[in-house]
């Protein structure tokens, strides 16, 4: 049976309206997950997998902010200062945990796992799309969530060869005087970049290369040898992520199909619109998207009749990332993070909806065609492309 959400809290209770809790995923598969690094230099790759698992009685759970360093990070994305933002974030969200086992057994799969790699917004970082990705790693898929070093993370770093030894990469904003789309564009490629290292890495994996996790976990990544299924990969993220994963597709001839959260389609040169050759799910929420934005959108639906558009009423930005659960006033406030939708309904209908879509362009045999609907924009709180006769949430 679904587990109960957690109960909502009184207003005036720390936090304000809800308790501080993300949710269990839903699936039939326990989800495990642990964190890789590769490399001792910035061109090396960061990465959290959440995948099947065995079930583990008193598994570990990680939390969901792995370090102090990223309430800094966080602070500084969200332009408050350090000295008071980094410490209340710390206190209010530093003990949560994400309710998968910490480097759990994997669970192998003769028949091989689907990988998704995911790529994370602005300002954002590994960890804060645990709700998604351990949502669709329940359903058996392998979801590797990178950590971006094109400074768009609000902060990461890598360990220097020397032991113990790391440098952190800050957040970095538009440099003055010079143009946004240009900055941005050069991310873009980056972060594609790193979606396509991320996939090689699954790659030496499989075929029995020995990758040295540089973070020393009990995980050892050669248990995936023949467990994942490397003619069924896709590419996924959100708002900066969301175009990233649309590049990605361009760049990489083995990534099948993207699916696009409220992606922000501002920093793609327009001369590459043409050259996305396969389908793209965008999941928009009602709040963020611009004309211009959906304009390009469509651009990409009007050349590939499998490329879908739908959105989430009662929905923002915010409510694709895990804060949306997290929030209570006070960090509602500083990252806007809750419309007026239920979050679990919200994390259901972009789960599902990601889910159909990955049944229909990786041949997946599940049952997630139940969801197809959702594809068309028909179904409860979802639409049809952009309406841009906006209701007032």
């Amino acid at each position: 049976s679904d587990p109960v959400p957690p109960r909502r809290l009184s207003r005036g209770s720390m936090g304000g309206t809800q308790s501080l809790a993300l949710p269990p995923a839903k699936g039939p598969h326990d989800v495990g997950c642990t964190d890789v690094m590769v490399g001792h230099t910035r061109q090396g790759l960061f990465l959290r997998l959440f995948y099947p698992c065995l079930p583990r009685a008193g598994a570990e759970r990680p939390l969901w902010i792995p370090r102090y360093e990223y309430c800094g990070g966080l602070a500084d994305f969200a332009q408050r200062s350090r000295h008071w933002c980094a410490p209340l974030l710390s206190v209010t969200l530093g003990s949560c945990r994400v309710p998968v086992s910490w480097n759990g057994p994997f669970k192998p799969c003769s028949s091989g796992y689907p990988l998704i790699i995911f790529s994370h917004g602005l300002g954002a970082f590994r960890t804060l799309y645990s709700s998604v990705c351990s949502e669709l790693a329940s359903w058996g898929l392998a979801v590797a969530a990178l950590e971006h070093r094109d400074h768009s993370a609000s902060a990461t770093y890598f360990c220097t060869a020397e032991a113990g030894g790391e440098e952190w990469i800050p957040y970095q904003r538009v440099p003055q005087g010079q143009k946004e789309f240009y900055f941005r564009n050069k991310q873009v490629h980056q972060r594609a970049e790193e979606c396509v290292r991320a996939l090689r890495l699954f790659e030496d994996v499989s075929s029995g290369k020995s990758v040295p996790n540089v973070l020393h976990q009990d995980f050892d990544l050669s248990v995936l040898k023949d467990s994942i299924d490397l003619t069924k990969v896709a590419v996924m993220g959100h708002s900066f992520g969301g175009v990233t994963a649309v590049l990605a597709l361009v760049k990489e001839p083995s990534f099948r199909c993207a699916v696009a959260l409220d992606a922000w389609m501002f920093p793609l040169e327009n001369a590459l619109y043409p050259e996305v050759p396969k389908p793209v799910l965008f999941i928009n929420t009602e709040k963020f998207q611009t004309p211009e934005s959906v304009t390009k959108m469509k651009r990409l639906s009007s050349r590939n009749s499998q490329t879908k558009i739908i959105t989430i009423l009662g929905s923002v930005h915010q409510s694709q990332t895990d804060f949306t659960f997290l929030t209570g006033k006070v960090i509602s406030r500083i990252f806007g993070a809750r419309g007026t939708l239920d979050p679990y309904k919200g994390l259901d209908i972009t789960s599902r909806a990601a889910l159909a879509f990955l049944q229909r362009h990786l041949n997946l045999e599940e049952d997630f065609d139940q969801w197809d609907n959702l594809l068309e924009g028909i179904g409860d709180a979802v639409v049809p492309e952009a309406p841009f006769c906006r209701s007032s949430l």
